[in-house]
């Protein structure tokens, strides 16, 4: 995942921003006792050739093999393309009970066309992606980073028209979205149709840190820059997570990419075991010997 990557990681400033006022008020709303808090983390991709020595000598089946060191898979392949049934109801059955896709919404509905008339093509990648069945995570639409809030009603519009009983995310990339009056509509329209607001951590766009949910469910993209810092950033997160865990968050999406993939497995490894040792949560530390399959 090469945006926001700059030439210089060392000189950036990861701290995290403090969190905006708004997401204590949706949290409390959502804060309830005996509510089990759900976390699903991941990688960006499955195959080999990004994720190269993660995989053991001789291993068949990727996506058999990754879904059982991982609960969840971001899935940036439908970006490009809506898969067949088939295909979706092959990777619903490789998986175990627990595991869950999250796929992004494709390329011809948020870039091609613009979120113009795409009732019918929405529709039909909902319908698709159905076939996960209780696999299918959460949705997220990604729009083009020059998409700007003057085409605010458009987003509204999608979210309108947007299946009910089908969870969905948004990012926003253009800086525009993250400043004054547009901030605070984008977030309305957000939080009236209980869409999550996607949160990106990445070197180059620090202004994607707007730590504002707009639900119980909080969806962070993390991308590593390939440097020791990476460790410490995550470790920061686990703290955050904590935080909002106390306030009343109730599920936590998180997936970890990298420039240079083949570090993913790892820094998610490094990312679950501190939060199973902060959290009590159980997931699975990837590759971990002392963690037969299940």
């Amino acid at each position: 995942m090469k945006f926001g990557a700059v030439d210089n990681p060392e000189a950036i400033d990861f701290t995290l921003p403090a969190d905006h006022p708004d997401t204590k008020k949706v949290l409390a709303e959502y804060k309830s006792e005996g509510v089990a808090f759900e976390v699903f983390v991941g990688c960006a991709k499955w195959n080999k050739t990004d994720l190269k020595g993660f995989y053991p000598r001789g291993t068949k089946d990727e996506l058999t093999y990754y879904s059982r060191q991982f609960n969840s898979i971001e899935l940036n392949s439908t970006h490009y393309g809506v898969p067949k049934n088939e295909q979706v109801v092959v990777w619903k059955e490789k998986t175990p009970a627990n595991f869950k896709f999250f796929p992004k919404i494709p390329q011809t509905i948020s870039h091609f066309k613009r979120l113009i008339e795409v009732k019918s093509e929405v529709d039909n990648f909902v319908a698709t992606m159905s076939h996960l069945d209780e696999k299918l995570g959460m949705i997220f639409l990604q729009v083009h980073d020059n998409f700007q809030p003057k085409d605010m009603s458009r987003v509204e519009r999608f979210v309108a028209d947007f299946p009910k009983d089908v969870p969905l995310a948004i990012e926003v990339r253009n800086k525009t979205w993250f400043e004054g009056k547009a901030a605070d509509e984008f977030y309305k329209i957000l939080q009236s149709y209980h869409v999550s607001n996607i949160i990106v951590d990445t070197a180059g766009r620090r202004d994607m840190l707007h730590m504002r949910l707009s639900s119980e469910e909080a969806f962070v993209r993390f991308v590593g820059a390939n440097v020791d810092s990476d460790y410490t950033r995550l470790d920061e997160w686990v703290d955050r997570i904590a935080s909002w865990k106390e306030q009343g968050l109730q599920k936590l999406y998180f997936f970890v990419h990298q420039n240079i993939e083949e570090a993913s497995p790892l820094l998610s490894a490094h990312f679950i075991e501190k939060l199973n040792g902060r959290l009590g949560t159980n997931l699975r530390i990837p590759n971990d010997p002392s963690n037969p399959l299940f």
